[in-house]
């Protein structure tokens, strides 16, 4: 299991885990919890690369990041 550190977002930690190359257990701590579990329930069984594809840049409010932008992030550093 993986827990990251969010930076810039409502959403505190995102914890999830990468098993076979998919996204499993994805799990948003605090954020907008609507939003956060539709993030998790849509990447849940992804390709952690093509998540990351999809996820990364998308900006909330002009904060330069987001939550799922953070997820991206998280995900990458989990693949490194």
């Amino acid at each position: 299991m993986h827990t990251y550190t969010t930076k810039g977002t409502c959403s505190r930690a995102i914890n999830f885990d990468i098993q076979d190359g998919k996204l499993t257990h994805v799990q948003f701590v605090g954020g907008c919890n609507g939003n956060t579990q539709g993030v998790a329930a849509l990447v849940e069984g992804m390709d952690a690369k093509e998540a990351v594809r999809r996820l990364k840049g998308i900006n909330c409010n002009g904060r330069g990041t987001s939550c799922p932008d953070q997820l991206a992030k998280a995900i990458e550093q989990a693949l490194a």
